[in-house]
């Protein structure tokens, strides 16, 4: 096999580079600087350690933690990426194992609140604002 199906069967791939491919970072950079900074932490069976270089190896069946936007992040390594493809295929790269986002938290709400773009209140409109906030 030559070219890029030689490269997809790779059985390893640097790290900086399958989460760049897998679109988690905008960058390659990014994700270099991401993984320098020890915010990445990989296990291999049962062996877990902190990611500190780019360079660090990856296979499939390895799984990668991470804490990115205050959300965490498990995800597990299905395929090494030959390329940095459409957003469909960087989805075939993994399987993500996160926990689900905490609910958010609703405003109260208000009684005299208005909808967003509703305009600009009419006189009668102004009066039962008035109205209720008084009470």
């Amino acid at each position: 096999m030559t070219g890029d199906n030689a490269e997809s069967l790779n059985a390893s791939q640097r790290l900086d580079k399958w989460l760049w491919q897998a679109r988690f970072f905008k960058t390659r950079t990014l994700a270099a600087k991401f993984v320098s900074d020890g915010n990445v932490r990989i296990t291999r069976g049962d062996n877990t350690q902190r990611a500190d270089k780019p360079s660090t190896t990856i296979r499939p069946g390895d799984t990668i933690v991470f804490t990115r936007n205050d959300q965490l992040r498990i995800i597990y390594i299905l395929n090494c990426a030959a390329r940095r493809g459409p957003a469909s295929e960087a989805q075939t790269l993994y399987e993500d194992r996160s926990p689900p986002p905490p609910p958010k938290e609703e405003a109260p709400r208000k009684d005299f609140a208005r909808e967003k773009g509703a305009g600009r209140p009419t006189k009668k409109d102004r009066r039962a604002l008035s109205a209720l906030k008084a009470n």
